[in-house]
């Protein structure tokens, strides 16, 4: 009854998404000696460390295929066929999402039934099922290499187009992060891309990792959800053999380098302890086996490195801000019953502890069961956000108390469960995933219930004090629900894949950013300051905030959202050094219940929802109409790829590889929860009605050549061209009629014409609104040398250049900043292309380590490692610190740079 259970919840049709890849396969054929094939041979794989067995027989062409299997080894295979001498291969080691691949030729036996044995160990950089660029890093290499953060990104890195998180020069909110094949990023898209990445948590030990995959251009359909990269961390299991390690790590400022601030050097205070353990092993001998992991990371920092300037003290940390000024402030504030805290010299606490719980099952012949359970509990203190809005330091021109800061925490539960099966004697094979994630995600503010202090000098943001705007109340619940089934059907030549894949994903984000008032938009110099202290403003306004605080009723914005996708899938082995894969992928929008809670919305807004009855203009200057009732039509998205393997001689020495096709992604749904939240006539954020999700064509050509010295080189030549990129435009301008007025500088400014305006008020009105341009492109060469040598070395250089332009980088999550932004010329709403802010334009990568076995029976192992890089092509604007040509934004004009003549 069990084992009908198990094939009834594997066969029906299935809901996780976008199926990373968690496990391997080995493929390959079985012949005669003249080259004939040879059907019906016996293949059997054991994977050594859990005694699992995996057997299938040769199909009517020879060939044969054993996918799901787990990644590493060592695999022993054995193939059997009567009147021939039978073959074992030994020391075979699998690396996450390749297919190790054998080609057989088997000898007649006459009596002598001796064995043929063969050392099977190769490279890994030959896979016929590779075709574009990727970067697999294994466990070795996780072990070995230097990780000062022991968090996986220091490992991503190793991928040539890599620059901070982010691939290819796309926006690092586009990739597709997955844990053991399960969606692991960030979804809502607040600040980091990775979760726990607010709290600068890893969300998994490194000592759980055991093998990473990054593919920027993978043909293979199933994989899904990224114009960036795909990312796929996958977890160790347990074994046969009982196995544990204890670790601790501790650093401080003197085993740091040195901040050089104009010629000043500082070693901010630091103190960071790292400890854990990881154990695992059988529960039933060749049968069900367990893995677990616990780590804690407790760490202090000084809150800024910026301190007040006061006569005596020199240095490139001094800023302008006096310390008599902060000084009175201070006083002032504590006159009228608050505290605003120290200004310099205070100290920011980072935790996080994590767990992880990983179960395998060799459930029957042909079946394994996993299930993994990841937790993070994590918190992080910060200071008030640097940018949004306005500056706000702490720099060289700005300082802020210690109670206008905040404590982000970043909490997870994630549970998945995976079923592998092989059917019919390897003819079919299965795999079903389905999970569950849970975020919780809120913010505890230093300061007591508080107005925004913004103290101005010379027309710059000089002294912030009060309660940070960001966190008041500010909480994110997210829960993720995924679903998977891909069937694999091997018809000789010709392998057959259809998947579907089911996302669902619920938002409940509490933001108040006005909860105590509008103060964030208010200034004052000091001498206005201490006016309002004495006429009592200011004692109106915390009262204010305290009756605020004590009312509640907080803003709430709810979303549901989701993403279902279908596919088919052909990879045709056309013969046995060419291979084809050619698939179709097809991906719908979902929003569920979101109009609903729009509607809620604009009920909450009353008389302030005015969007239907203002015109509004398009970027040429065309009345259009807007109404945030309209979601984004959901029409399905078209993903069609090929991609091709071709090993020239036949001896996997010379590979050409490459493809061409339609990657869809997903986007920070923090910008349609701004679509749902942001209805009123102060603050409106919808997205176009014709608004995709991210698409882009990439196209890409590689070469690997094997030297007879053992050097590998590789080479790979891409190109990716926006189909649905992003940018913000306001519609609430018409094109720019006027002119600067300046005697060189004579860019097109707004005027009091260019304005939409509220009907009831007369005043300009804006609508940020998300949408589409067609115009982002990238061009990327890297290039990789490599080689393992014969005494346990083993090094590696890359080389990357990259040319990337995108109209908007969205360096924002908030709509309207993600427009402000964005600098700008002329007018702002025409698609105008620039250098992206992601990527560098050059790169150099690498790493060499080296390993020595010792003491009885080589028990013992030194390793010793070193990691490269050098990059540069870091891209910045020169704006003007205000709004010179009049559309509202005082963050992006850019300035105007005279020529020599001038």
């Amino acid at each position: 009854m069990l084992r009908k259970l198990f094939l009834l919840l594997i066969m029906l049709g299935s809901f996780q998404a976008w199926s990373q890849v968690t496990t391997s396969a080995i493929q390959g054929t079985v012949k005669n000696t003249n080259g004939e094939p040879l059907a019906g041979a016996e293949i059997k794989v054991t994977h050594e460390p859990t005694g699992t067995v995996t057997g299938v027989v040769s199909q009517f062409n020879g060939s044969f295929n054993i996918p799901n299997l787990r990644v590493g080894g060592p695999y022993t295979v054995e193939i059997k066929y009567l009147g021939y001498k039978p073959v074992k291969l030994k020391d075979i080691y699998l690396q996450l999402g390749k297919t190790y691949r054998i080609d057989v030729k088997m000898e007649e036996s006459s009596e002598s039934l001796d064995q043929v044995v063969i050392d099977a160990k190769k490279d890994n950089t030959f896979d016929s099922e590779r075709t574009g660029a990727q970067t697999n890093i294994d466990n070795r290499t996780i072990r070995a290499l230097p990780s000062i953060s022991r968090s996986a990104a220091d490992y991503y890195r190793l991928e040539p187009s890599a620059s901070n998180g982010s691939f290819a020069g796309r926006n690092d909110q586009f990739n597709n992060f997955s844990l053991d094949g399960s969606i692991f990023n960030n979804p809502f898209g607040l600040d980091a891309a990775t979760p726990g990445g607010q709290s600068n948590a890893q969300p998994v030990s490194l000592d759980a990792i055991d093998q990473i995959q990054v593919a920027v251009a993978p043909y293979d359909v199933t994989l899904s959800g990224f114009t960036g990269a795909s990312v796929n961390a996958v977890t160790k299991s347990g074994t046969n053999q009982f196995h544990g390690t204890i670790f601790g790590f501790f650093r401080n400022q003197n085993m740091t380098g040195k901040v050089n601030l104009e010629g000043t050097k500082l070693r901010p205070e630091l103190k960071q302890n790292q400890y854990g353990f990881s154990y695992g092993g059988p529960i039933i001998k060749n049968k069900l086996f367990f893995f677990t992991n616990y780590e804690v990371d407790n760490r202090s920092d000084l809150g800024s490195v910026y301190i007040a300037a006061r006569p005596g003290v020199s240095g490139g940390n001094v800023s302008r801000v006096q310390a008599a000024d902060l000084d009175e402030v201070a006083a002032l504030l504590k006159s009228i019953g608050y505290d605003p805290g120290p200004y310099q010299g205070y100290t920011h606490y980072t935790y996080s502890d994590k767990a992880l719980l990983k179960l395998d099952w060799n459930a029957f012949k042909g079946t394994r069961v996993t299930f993994t359970y990841n937790n993070l509990h994590a918190w992080k203190d910060n200071n008030a956000h640097p940018e949004a809005i306005k500056h706000r330091g702490p720099d060289k021109t700005v300082l802020q108390f210690y109670k206008s800061g905040y404590r982000i925490h970043n909490n997870i539960d994630s549970y998945l469960l995976e079923v592998n099966s092989n059917f019919n004697q390897g003819k079919i094979s299965n795999k079903f995933q389905v999970g569950y994630t849970h975020f919780d995600d809120y913010r505890t503010p230093f300061s007591e219930p508080a107005p925004v202090i913004n103290i101005v000098k010379d027309g710059q943001m000089y002294i912030v004090a009060g309660h940070e705007p960001f966190s008041i109340h500010n909480k994110l619940d997210q829960k993720v629900y995924q679903f998977t089934d891909n069937v694999n059907y091997y018809m000789g030549d010709h392998t057959i894949t259809g998947g579907i894949s089911f996302e669902k994903f619920k938002f409940w984000n509490q933001f108040n950013l006005f909860g105590y008032g509008f103060d964030i938009f208010q200034e004052f110099t000091m001498d206005q300051f201490r006016d309002s202290i004495a006429s009592g403003y200011w004692t109106e306004r915390f009262n204010y905030a305290r009756y605020a605080d004590s009312v509640g009723n907080w803003n709430i914005t709810k979303l549901d959202v989701g993403q279902l996708g279908v596919y088919l899938q052909d990879k045709w082995e056309i013969n046995d050094r060419f291979k084809l894969t050619v698939g179709l992928r097809v991906d719908k929008p979902l929003f569920f219940n979101t109009k609903k809670y729009i509607e809620e919305k604009i009920e909450q807004a009353g008389n302030d929802y005015i969007a239907e009855q203002v015109t509004w203009y398009d970027e040429n200057g065309n009345p259009v109409k807007l109404s945030a009732r309209d979601l984004p039509t959901n029409v399905m998205l078209f993903s069609p790829r090929v991609g091709f393997n071709w090993d020239v001689h036949g001896d996997q020495t010379l590979q050409v590889r490459g493809g061409s096709g339609i990657f869809t992604g997903r986007l920070p749904f923090v910008w349609i929860g701004n679509h749902v939240a942001n209805v009123g006539r102060w603050y409106f954020t919808p997205i176009a009605k014709d608004f995709k999700f991210p698409q882009v064509w990439r196209t890409n050509v590689g070469v690997d050549k094997k030297f007879e010295n053992g050097y590998i080189v590789s080479a790979d030549i891409a190109f990716t061209k926006d189909i649905n990129g992003m940018m913000v435009r306001n519609y609430g301008l018409k094109p720019p009629s006027g002119t600067l007025n300046s005697q060189v500088d004579k860019r097109a400014v707004y005027t009091a014409n260019d304005h939409a305006l509220m009907p009831d008020y007369g005043i300009p009105a804006d609508a940020y609104v998300f949408t589409n341009t067609k115009l982002g492109h990238a061009f990327n060469f890297t290039a990789k040398v490599e080689k393992a040598f014969e005494n346990n070395l083993r090094a590696s250089l890359a080389y990357s250049f990259l040319d990337s332009y995108d109209v908007n980088s969205i360096e924002a999550e908030i709509t309207g900043d993600a427009w402000m932004r964005n600098p700008a010329l002329g007018n702002v709403n025409k698609d105008r292309l620039s250098h992206s802010l992601y990527g560098d334009r050059h790169r150099f990568v690498g790493y060499a380590l080296k390993y020595w076995n010792y003491g009885q029976d080589n028990k013992w192992t030194t390793t010793l490692a070193a990691y490269y890089e050098v990059a540069r092509g870091g891209r910045f604007s020169y704006t003007y610190a205000g709004d010179i040509n009049g559309d509202g934004s005082p963050l992006n004009d850019l300035i105007y740079i005279p020529t020599e003549d001038e």
